[in-house]
Protein backbone atom coordinates (compact mmCIF):
# COMPACT_ATOMS: atom_id res chain seq x y z
CA UNK A 1 0.00 0.00 0.00
CA UNK A 2 2.73 2.14 0.74
CA UNK A 3 4.33 1.81 -2.49
CA UNK A 4 0.78 3.00 -4.29
CA UNK A 5 0.86 5.73 -1.96
CA UNK A 6 4.63 6.59 -3.51
CA UNK A 7 3.72 5.78 -7.01
CA UNK A 8 0.70 7.65 -6.68
CA UNK A 9 2.61 11.02 -5.21
CA UNK A 10 5.07 10.67 -7.60
CA UNK A 11 2.51 11.30 -10.28
CA UNK A 12 1.12 14.32 -8.98
CA UNK A 13 4.68 15.53 -8.49
CA UNK A 14 5.34 15.17 -12.57
CA UNK A 15 1.57 16.21 -13.32
CA UNK A 16 2.09 19.62 -10.87
CA UNK A 17 5.37 20.11 -12.50
CA UNK A 18 3.99 20.06 -16.07
CA UNK A 19 1.14 22.29 -15.01
CA UNK A 20 3.23 25.08 -13.58
CA UNK A 21 5.56 25.11 -16.67
CA UNK A 22 6.54 29.28 -17.52
CA UNK A 23 4.09 30.73 -20.71
CA UNK A 24 7.47 31.64 -21.61
CA UNK A 25 8.46 28.04 -22.65
CA UNK A 26 6.63 28.48 -26.56
CA UNK A 27 8.76 32.21 -26.65
CA UNK A 28 12.21 30.57 -25.68
CA UNK A 29 11.20 27.72 -27.83
CA UNK A 30 11.16 30.09 -31.36
CA UNK A 31 7.53 29.32 -31.63
CA UNK A 32 7.49 25.74 -31.54
CA UNK A 33 5.12 24.13 -29.55
CA UNK A 34 5.60 22.62 -26.87
CA UNK A 35 4.06 19.53 -27.45
CA UNK A 36 6.79 19.23 -30.44
CA UNK A 37 9.61 19.03 -28.17
CA UNK A 38 11.28 16.31 -27.36
CA UNK A 39 11.58 15.90 -23.45
CA UNK A 40 8.87 18.33 -23.94
CA UNK A 41 5.42 18.51 -21.32
CA UNK A 42 3.66 16.54 -23.53
CA UNK A 43 6.21 13.58 -22.95
CA UNK A 44 6.19 14.68 -18.74
CA UNK A 45 2.53 13.87 -19.25
CA UNK A 46 3.21 10.33 -21.19
CA UNK A 47 5.34 9.88 -18.47
CA UNK A 48 2.91 10.70 -15.56
CA UNK A 49 0.10 8.73 -17.40
CA UNK A 50 2.28 5.42 -17.33
CA UNK A 51 3.28 6.24 -13.74
CA UNK A 52 -0.78 6.30 -12.89
CA UNK A 53 -1.82 3.68 -15.14
CA UNK A 54 0.81 1.50 -13.46
CA UNK A 55 0.18 2.52 -10.21
CA UNK A 56 -4.00 1.22 -11.22
CA UNK A 57 -3.21 -1.74 -12.80
CA UNK A 58 -0.89 -4.92 -11.79
CA UNK A 59 0.99 -6.57 -14.75
CA UNK A 60 3.50 -9.13 -14.56
CA UNK A 61 6.95 -8.88 -16.48
CA UNK A 62 5.84 -10.62 -19.47
CA UNK A 63 2.29 -8.55 -19.62
CA UNK A 64 4.04 -5.24 -19.26
CA UNK A 65 6.25 -6.05 -21.76
CA UNK A 66 3.51 -7.25 -24.44
CA UNK A 67 1.17 -4.61 -23.16
CA UNK A 68 3.27 -1.23 -23.65
CA UNK A 69 3.96 -1.26 -27.17
CA UNK A 70 0.44 -2.10 -27.79
CA UNK A 71 -1.07 1.04 -26.09
CA UNK A 72 2.10 3.19 -26.62
CA UNK A 73 0.97 2.52 -30.78
CA UNK A 74 -2.91 2.92 -29.73
CA UNK A 75 -1.76 6.40 -27.96
CA UNK A 76 -0.02 7.46 -30.84
CA UNK A 77 -2.79 6.55 -33.68
CA UNK A 78 -5.34 8.03 -30.96
CA UNK A 79 -3.59 11.39 -30.82
CA UNK A 80 -3.22 11.81 -34.89
CA UNK A 81 -6.58 11.24 -35.01
CA UNK A 82 -7.79 13.62 -32.60
CA UNK A 83 -5.03 16.21 -34.05
CA UNK A 84 -7.20 15.62 -37.73
CA UNK A 85 -10.52 16.44 -35.88
CA UNK A 86 -9.33 19.18 -34.24
CA UNK A 87 -8.07 20.71 -37.52
CA UNK A 88 -10.87 20.03 -39.82
CA UNK A 89 -12.65 21.65 -36.66
CA UNK A 90 -10.67 25.00 -36.80
CA UNK A 91 -11.62 24.82 -40.29
CA UNK A 92 -14.64 25.07 -40.32
CA UNK A 93 -14.99 27.71 -37.38
CA UNK A 94 -16.56 30.19 -39.75
CA UNK A 95 -19.71 28.47 -41.49
CA UNK A 96 -21.58 31.60 -43.02
CA UNK A 97 -18.19 31.58 -45.80
CA UNK A 98 -19.21 27.81 -46.28
CA UNK A 99 -21.35 26.58 -49.28
CA UNK A 100 -23.58 23.63 -48.18
CA UNK A 101 -21.26 21.47 -50.19
CA UNK A 102 -18.67 22.66 -48.24
CA UNK A 103 -20.27 21.94 -45.07
CA UNK A 104 -21.80 18.73 -46.21
CA UNK A 105 -18.21 17.76 -46.90
CA UNK A 106 -17.21 18.66 -43.20
CA UNK A 107 -19.73 16.72 -41.41
CA UNK A 108 -18.71 13.39 -43.94
CA UNK A 109 -15.17 13.79 -43.30
CA UNK A 110 -16.47 14.50 -39.03
CA UNK A 111 -18.24 11.07 -39.24
CA UNK A 112 -15.59 9.25 -41.68
CA UNK A 113 -12.53 10.46 -38.38
CA UNK A 114 -15.80 9.58 -35.81
CA UNK A 115 -15.69 6.11 -37.02
CA UNK A 116 -12.16 5.89 -37.68
CA UNK A 117 -11.66 6.44 -33.80
CA UNK A 118 -14.38 4.12 -33.06
CA UNK A 119 -12.60 1.11 -35.10
CA UNK A 120 -9.04 1.81 -33.45
CA UNK A 121 -11.00 1.73 -29.97
CA UNK A 122 -12.07 -1.34 -30.91
CA UNK A 123 -8.88 -2.92 -32.77
CA UNK A 124 -7.17 -1.97 -29.63
CA UNK A 125 -9.80 -3.90 -27.18
CA UNK A 126 -9.30 -7.26 -29.21
CA UNK A 127 -5.10 -6.65 -29.23
CA UNK A 128 -5.14 -5.66 -25.49
CA UNK A 129 -7.15 -8.61 -24.51
CA UNK A 130 -4.74 -10.50 -25.96
CA UNK A 131 -2.14 -9.81 -23.00
CA UNK A 132 -4.64 -8.13 -20.08
CA UNK A 133 -7.62 -9.57 -18.43
CA UNK A 134 -10.79 -8.25 -18.55
CA UNK A 135 -10.79 -7.06 -15.43
CA UNK A 136 -7.31 -5.81 -15.98
CA UNK A 137 -9.14 -3.33 -18.99
CA UNK A 138 -11.65 -2.31 -16.83
CA UNK A 139 -9.25 -0.85 -14.40
CA UNK A 140 -6.87 0.71 -17.23
CA UNK A 141 -10.12 2.51 -18.89
CA UNK A 142 -10.72 3.72 -15.49
CA UNK A 143 -7.56 4.76 -14.94
CA UNK A 144 -7.57 6.33 -18.56
CA UNK A 145 -10.60 8.76 -17.08
CA UNK A 146 -9.11 9.11 -13.62
CA UNK A 147 -6.05 10.63 -15.17
CA UNK A 148 -7.81 12.58 -17.66
CA UNK A 149 -9.84 13.99 -14.88
CA UNK A 150 -6.72 14.71 -12.57
CA UNK A 151 -5.07 16.34 -15.05
CA UNK A 152 -8.03 19.08 -15.93
CA UNK A 153 -8.56 19.65 -12.32
CA UNK A 154 -5.02 20.54 -11.89
CA UNK A 155 -4.79 22.43 -15.14
CA UNK A 156 -8.27 24.54 -14.02
CA UNK A 157 -6.41 24.97 -11.15
CA UNK A 158 -8.78 22.93 -8.57
CA UNK A 159 -6.82 20.46 -6.18
CA UNK A 160 -7.38 17.18 -6.84
CA UNK A 161 -9.50 14.78 -5.09
CA UNK A 162 -8.15 12.26 -2.85
CA UNK A 163 -6.85 9.04 -4.48
CA UNK A 164 -9.59 6.23 -4.14
CA UNK A 165 -8.87 3.44 -2.02
CA UNK A 166 -8.37 -0.51 -3.25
Amino acid sequence: MNSLRIVILSTFCLLTLAASAPAQAQARLGGRSWAAQPGGRLNQLDNARIAFITARITLTQDQAQRFWPVYNEFVTKRRDLNRTARQLRLATTNNAALTDAQLRDNFTQDFGIRQQQLNLEKDYFERAQKVLSLRQLAQLYQAERDFTKEVLQRVAGRPAAAPEQE
